[in-house]
């Protein structure tokens, strides 16, 4: 069960402190390699995927907010239906325990996606479902029995380096390894201190989190379909503010706006900053 082919290559993005700011990413090493020291009993992982892509756009020039943080923070979302579908196993078998996780444990998400047979890992890191895109949030129940197993997927990028010629801040260091001290994302929504200025006028105008290496994937390009799940629909206020309305936003707007999406995280200083580098 432990996934000891991810040992390697944790450690060597880890000691080349790719990891940036993200500390939390060092502890923990071996419960992220072995669910069963995480779970007491467990024998099996079960990997699921959940849409949030959507086709709606912000006002041209209006400061970019991640797809992923439209509506309803995720965590939220995914851990009601994750407890739904925990509570249906246990009713088929009323012998089962276990836990349902969503980026909220030292659990190797995108590995044991890759691993169940979910979708295969990118060369800009995220998970690319056949036929589907990378569009998804990844979730995970842990078990403790067994069950007939999948095979594990394998990678459909071929040539293609789209993602890697189109971050513009070069975060994508080599096929399928992200340093995420560039990566835009890790800029707006990780890091704490003031955004370097290396990286001054290079945000492409994202706020909160970028969707640029996802947004050129032939996956999603051509696979890639609206979310159905009307928590994850943006507000008409996201939408339509314009560039002036973000660079005059309140903290009470703030506050009011982003009352249960995942931009809180960044808090009103940390959205202000990035607003501010533009």
């Amino acid at each position: 069960m432990p996934l000891n082919n991810e040992s390697e290559k944790l450690s060597k993005w880890l000691s080349s402190n790719y990891n940036g700011e993200m500390k939390y990413m060092e502890n923990h090493f071996d419960m992220r390699l072995n669910p069963a020291l995480l779970v007491e009993g467990a024998k099996s992982v079960i990997s699921l995927a959940y849409n949030y892509y959507s086709s709606k756009k912000q006002v041209e020039g209006a400061p970019v907010i991640s797809q992923y943080a439209y509506g309803t923070d995720y965590h939220i979302v995914i851990k009601e239906k994750l407890n739904l579908l925990l509570d249906f196993i246990r009713r088929e078998r009323n012998d089962v325990e276990g836990r349902g996780f969503v980026d909220s444990a030292p659990v190797l998400e995108k590995a044991w996606a890759q691993q169940s047979g979910t979708g295969w890992q990118g060369k800009n890191g995220t998970v690319i479902i056949t036929d589907k895109g990378s569009f998804h949030f990844l979730a995970e129940l842990i078990l403790n029995i067994e069950l007939e197993y999948d095979n594990p997927a394998t990678s459909k990028c071929g040539a293609c380096v789209r993602c890697i010629e189109s971050c513009p801040t070069g975060a994508i260091v080599e096929p399928y390894v992200v340093d995420a001290r560039k990566c835009i994302s890790y800029l707006t929504i990780e890091l704490k201190d003031e955004i370097p200025d290396a990286f001054k006028g290079k945000l492409s105008g994202k706020a909160f989190g970028c969707d640029i290496c996802q947004d050129v994937c032939p996956w999603n390009i051509r696979f890639s379909a609206e979310n159905n799940e009307p928590m994850f629909a943006p507000s008409p206020d996201l939408l339509n503010k314009t560039k002036d309305d973000w660079n005059n936003l309140s903290e009470e707007e703030f506050l009011t706006l982003f009352r249960k999406s995942a931009v809180k995280r960044t808090k009103y200083s940390g959205l202000k900053r990035n607003i501010s580098r533009f």
